[in-house]
Formats: structure tokens, sequence, C-alpha cells
């Protein structure tokens, strides 16, 4: 079975990521979409909020599995016998920041990362501009799936 494991905040989940989900069920048996804990960060949504947007959005694809996670993704990877991490591309600094991952898990692990480019019509949207324009009391509905309910 090829495992993918989509790893995130998904501070709240957008089109975006959710394209990037739907093309990667279309390579791999299985994508799991891993929403990371860090204590660091500051979240507008619950983690039970996060996960319930995410689960909710692919309740009708039963190769998406939801889950959270802990440390290093990595290591998470092999827990769960992931060969794969998913990423999505929107921009130039996308990939730079992340081919620095990509090289360094792949570094550390056999792990292979797998990059798709967002689509032209979700590649300006980023979790941060969604929060902003929630914040502001914009209309964000446009910007997430449909599961995504304030």
């Amino acid at each position: 079975m090829k495992r993918a494991l989509f790893p995130g905040s998904f501070d709240p989940i957008t089109l975006g990521h959710y394209d990037i989900i739907l093309r990667g069920i279309k390579l791999f048996d299985e994508v799991v979409v891993a929403i990371g804990i860090n204590s660091e960060k500051k979240y507008m949504f619950s983690l039970e909020q996060r996960k319930d947007f995410i689960e909710k959005a692919f309740k009708n694809h039963p190769q998406v599995k939801v889950v959270t996670y802990e440390g290093l993704t990595i290591d998470f990877c092999k827990k769960i016998d992931a060969q794969f991490i998913l990423r999505g591309l929107r921009n130039p600094a996308d990939f730079e920041f992340e081919k620095a991952i990509a090289h360094t898990n792949r570094k550390l692990s056999k792990i292979e990362t797998v990059f798709l480019l967002t689509s032209s019509k979700t590649s300006f949207i980023s979790s941060s501009i969604v929060r902003d324009v929630i914040r502001n009391h914009g209309d964000y509905t446009q910007l997430v799936p449909d599961s995504v309910k304030l």
C-alpha cells in the first residue's frame, strides 16, 4: 500500500489543502492528513475543531484518514508506515522552504517527499489569510471547504 502523510496545522483547512488532498488520493492508496501539535503556537481553532473540519470535508473519501501527532514528521511516518510525505507548493518561497525540509527528512530517513503545485485558482490562499479574513468579519466561505463553519 502506498501511504502518504500530509502534515500541517490546518488552522483552518483551506481550499488549497483540500485540492492537494483530492489530487493526492489519485496518486496514493491512502492519504493521512496529520495535524501537528505545537504547544508554542497559538491557534485560532482548537485541535478538535480542525480535525472535525477535515473529517467532515472528506467524509465520502475512505482513503483519507485524519490524525494528530507530535514530534518529528519522519518519526510519525515511520510509526504509521507512510512511505511518502505529501506537500503543496504555492510559490517559489514555499519551494525553497519545503526543499530544505525535504532534504533534511531524506537525510534522516528513507521517506520521499512528493510536491504538488497548487491549482491556479487556490494558489493565493493560505490559512493565515483565511484567519485574517475571519478576524475582520469577511466572507471566508469562498476560501475553505463547506465543512468549515463558524
